[in-house]
């Protein structure tokens, strides 16, 4: 079994002059997750290489056993360190893809031609897809065979418009993920605020915030095993 993770190389949080990238938790769980059951875990990036972690998520507030573990080991910080250029992957390869969010993929990922290709690959050869917190947001453009929005009539979730507001970043993020699956005709459902909540629909899986990472992650498994 191998599971490849699509982390952000965006480092800007838009205009404010601060830093963002992915979101440490939601990388760490998913990765043990996978990595405990004996799957073969590959990270991959628009630019390779070290991609930028969120400053933010790597705060004392925010540590989890993940987190903690994550630091510490040498093997997953090598393969941090050495991401794989997306462009380069060959989905044929994997058994499913993991996007975990960050505000990074929002600038990126959203737009990014290999990702937006491998998705679509996924959802046509009915390969597994999970996506966390505003990794949703990168199916915004993804579309059907028939051109309709890839999310059109699907049950998802991620971040929340009330969970942007209480980061107070509404007004700096390119779009609202909360807003953006609903305009695309998906079916868009969502627990209480940080509280975990996945949603799954077919092989496509999505979870709400950072504490749904490693439900995501799980619910994936089951359908691997």
């Amino acid at each position: 079994m191998k599971v490849l993770m699509v982390l952000t190389s965006h480092d800007q949080l838009g205009d404010t002059g601060e830093k963002t990238g992915f979101w440490l938790e939601e990388l760490a769980a998913p990765y043990y997750t996978f990595a405990d059951k004996g799957i073969d875990v590959v990270l991959a990036s628009p630019k390779g290489g070290l991609p930028p972690l969120d400053p933010k998520s790597d705060e004392a507030d925010f540590q989890t056993d993940a987190t903690r573990r994550f630091a510490v080991d040498t093997k997953a910080q090598a393969l941090l360190a050495n991401t794989h250029a997306l462009a380069t992957i060959n989905l044929a390869d994997f058994d499913a893809v993991f996007y975990p969010g960050g505000h990074g993929p929002l600038w990126d990922l959203t737009n990014d031609k290999d990702s937006i290709a491998l998705i679509e690959a996924c959802y046509n050869t009915d390969k597994l897809l999970g996506l966390v917190c505003h990794a949703p947001g990168v199916l915004k453009y993804p579309k059907k065979v028939d051109g309709t929005p890839l999310v059109a009539g699907k049950n998802v979730t991620g971040f929340t418009n009330s969970e942007e507001d209480a980061v107070q970043l509404t007004n700096v993020v390119p779009f609202l993920v909360e807003d953006m699956l609903q305009e695309n005709g998906a079916t868009y459902s969502k627990a209480d605020d940080w509280h975990p909540y996945a949603v799954v629909d077919g092989k496509l899986i999505t979870g709400q915030n950072p504490a749904s990472s490693e439900l995501v992650a799980e619910k994936m498994l089951a359908m691997l095993s």
